[in-house]
Order: C-alpha cells, then sequence, then structure tokens
C-alpha cells in the first residue's frame, strides 16, 4: 500500500533529483504498466511532474528486431530511458557490435538507467560504449516505490563505479548488517537493511495483511526495515547489491554470492547471459551451478565455453567458491518483468515440488532447464 501523497511528493523530487527531466521533457520507462516501475515510473512520476510518457507494448528484440529501443527513443525524442539490464543483455545478444544502433539519432539521449535486477559490469560497458551516455544502474523495490540507491544526475553526476547503483538517496538510512543484526565493517558483505522510519512514499503495510508485513519487513532486524537483498558498502559509501538473501550460498562454510560468480560467467566473450545457483550438495552443504545463454552467431564447442568459465572463476575469485559445474541452455527462466527465477530452478535441481510462478513469461523454460540439469546429474 502506499500513501497517495508521500508517493508523489516522492515521484516528484525523482523526476529531476535522479532521472534529470525538466517539465516537457520526454521520459521513457520500457516497463510493464501493472508492475512497480509502470505504476511509479509510466504513469504517476512523468505526468505529476510534467513529462511526456511513453506507454510501450513490446520486446526489446523481435517486434520486429534489436533495433527497437533506439528506434522508439529517436522517433518520440526521449532525453531519458529506464530500462531493466535483462532487456539490454538480449538486444546485446543479438546485435553484439550495436550495428542497428547506427541507424538511429539518438542524439536525443541524456541518460540510460537500468533496475530491476544486478546490472553485470560486462552488459553496463556494453550500453556505454555504444550509446555514449552515462549508463546509470540504481537500486529500488516494489515496497519502496522508488530509488533507494542512486546517481542523482539532477544534482550532481557522482562517479560512476561499475557494479554499484551509487549512494543511497535522502530518507533511506541504508546499513549492512551481520546475522545478529549489527553493523559490519565498510566492504564486508551482509544483509542489506533501513533503519525505520522509511520515507515518504513507502510502504506503511500491506494490504488487508498487517502481521504479514511486520512478519516479513520488521522482525529479523528490529527497528530495521529488511530489504532481503545481501551486499556491501565500501570505504566511499557506495552501495553493492551482490545477491538476494536467500542467493547466497554457503560452499563448506564459505558464505558466497551467486552474483559474483555471475559477473565473472558474464564478462566471456561469448556468454550474453547467465544465472548461478546453489544446489544441495552432501559433502560441501551446496555447490554452484552455472547456466549460459551465448551470444547470436557463437557455435564453438559447449564443452570448451563451459572450461573456460570454470577456470575464470577460479582465477577471479578461487577455488574456495567450488564452481565446476555449468550448462549452456537456450533461455532463462523470467517474469515477464525480467527477473530470473533462480528459486523455482533450485527446487528443480533438487528435485523438490514447486508451483508454477504466476508471473513467469513461459512455463515451457522450466521443462528445458529440468533437460539441462539431468545432464550433469540433478533434476531426476
Amino acid at each position: 500500500m502506499r500513501h497517495t501523497g508521500g508517493h508523489l511528493v516522492a515521484l516528484n523530487w525523482t523526476m529531476k533529483n535522479v532521472y534529470n527531466v525538466d517539465p516537457g521533457d520526454v521520459f521513457w520507462a520500457a516497463s510493464d504498466v501493472g508492475w512497480v516501475v509502470g505504476h511509479s515510473y509510466i504513469c504517476y512520476g512523468p505526468l505529476i511532474h510534467g513529462n511526456t510518457t511513453i506507454v510501450f507494448e513490446g520486446k526489446p528484440v523481435g517486434t520486429p528486431d534489436a533495433g527497437t529501443f533506439w528506434r522508439v527513443i529517436s522517433e518520440h525524442n526521449v532525453k531519458s530511458f529506464f530500462t531493466a539490464p535483462t532487456a539490454f543483455r538480449a538486444v546485446k545478444r543479438e546485435d553484439p557490435q550495436g550495428t542497428l544502433i547506427k541507424n538511429y539519432d539518438l542524439s536525443c539521449l541524456n541518460a540510460v538507467y537500468l533496475a530491476g535486477e544486478r546490472a553485470d559490469p560486462d552488459t553496463i560497458v556494453w550500453a556505454q560504449e555504444q550509446l555514449n551516455v552515462p549508463v546509470i544502474d540504481h537500486w529500488w523495490q516494489t515496497e519502496t516505490g522508488f530509488p533507494i540507491a542512486a546517481n542523482p544526475l539532477g544534482i550532481e553526476e557522482l562517479p560512476v563505479k561499475i557494479g554499484s547503483p551509487s549512494v543511497a538517496m535522502p530518507g533511506f538510512d541504508v546499513q549492512i548488517l551481520d546475522e545478529g543484526g549489527n553493523p559490519v565493517p565498510a566492504g564486508d558483505m551482509g544483509a542489506i537493511a533501513v533503519k525505520l522510519p522509511l520515507p515518504p512514499g513507502t510502504l506503511p503495510t500491506l494490504w488487508n495483511a498487517g502481521d504479514r508485513y511486520r512478519k516479513s519487513y520488521l522482525t529479523t532486524f528490529p527497528g530495521y526495515y529488511e530489504t532481503g537483498d545481501a551486499g556491501m558498502i565500501d570505504e566511499d559509501g557506495y552501495l553493492y547489491i551482490m545477491a538476494r538473501t536467500d542467493d547466497v550460498i554457503n560452499v563448506a562454510g564459505h558464505r558466497l554470492s551467486t552474483g559474483g560468480m555471475e559477473e565473472v560467467l558474464a564478462s566471456h566473450p561469448d556468454v550474453a547471459e547467465c544465472a548461478v545457483i546453489g544446489v544441495t550438495d552432501a559433502l560441501k552443504g551446496q555447490l554452484p551451478v552455472g547456466f549460459l545463454c551465448l551470444n547470436a552467431g557463437v557455435d564453438r564447442n559447449h564443452g570448451e565455453v563451459i572450461a573456460e568459465v570454470v577456470k575464470l572463476v577460479r582465477e577471479k575469485i578461487g577455488p574456495v567458491a567450488a564452481f565446476k559445474l555449468a550448462v549452456v541452455v537456450d533461455r532463462l527462466p523470467k517474469t515477464r518483468s525480467g527477473k530470473i527465477l533462480r528459486a523455482t530452478m533450485v527446487k528443480i535441481a533438487d528435485s523438490q515440488d514447486f508451483k508454477m510462478p504466476a508471473t513467469i513469461d513461459d512455463p515451457a523454460i522450466l521443462d528445458e532447464i529440468s533437460g539441462a540439469l539431468k545432464t550433469i546429474g540433478y533434476a531426476q
């Protein structure tokens, strides 16, 4: 739920201070109008601030090609563009050289914003090089309704640290806590929490579920809102979102971020998109398994690519990650808003019963994932 007034105040503030648009400018959030991004940044935010907003139905590729985004930006004079890293990865996979970008005049575009999941450095660098504008990763949640951490271009462009959504925005006192609820030193990974009270525009409760609201968000760390994400804050106050708390896996007593491993896999030149999950292992507790989607046109032996990414993880993270298993798949199971359904993938790998997620984009992908896992001895 939202307080109407508080929500409008917060959204109106972000339109200039975060997204750097003035009344009259064209703003495009390429999302589904039914999701939180659609509510906040297709409907209420731009319109209360006096911006033209674009409602788009389609996908970044195949409607009709991987140049759809650039065509819409060019035709409608978009100044500030907001999408998910998944969408850019899909475009990059189809058009790795950015050939289609050159067909359009994008001089109107001042900045691109990414949110919805972790933006891997490889995707950000690709977008920066192709579009030649600031590519800003920022972090928020359905529950908060607007950015918790961002680079406030409308106030001052902070130095970009790739892999970080920059710093906490006004109203959010973001802290990293250990399992006992104590703040951890800079650079240490822990649970990301926001000290109460939350700012205007965030959720005061859940619809007809006050007890569930308190249990889900306010009980684990008394005095804090629990975000459910894990990460760290560096010496400069920059926040890093490494994974959902559930995606931090325990390998032989070592707490490891699947997001950190995904970052390494995504850096391989043949990998367009990837996911890492932790599967149950009798000896080590959990073991990481990687899923790789390769770039269009890559026809190399899959075993060679897998061997190379295993070597990469060993070099960048170390043997402690115990990363030895990966499979090549055509696509990853996602929600319609582009989030990868990692929890469902874990249940398939561990041969557990699971409920088909209501938000899944294409249920058939789960059968493909199951088939891939069987080739490496999982999902019996």
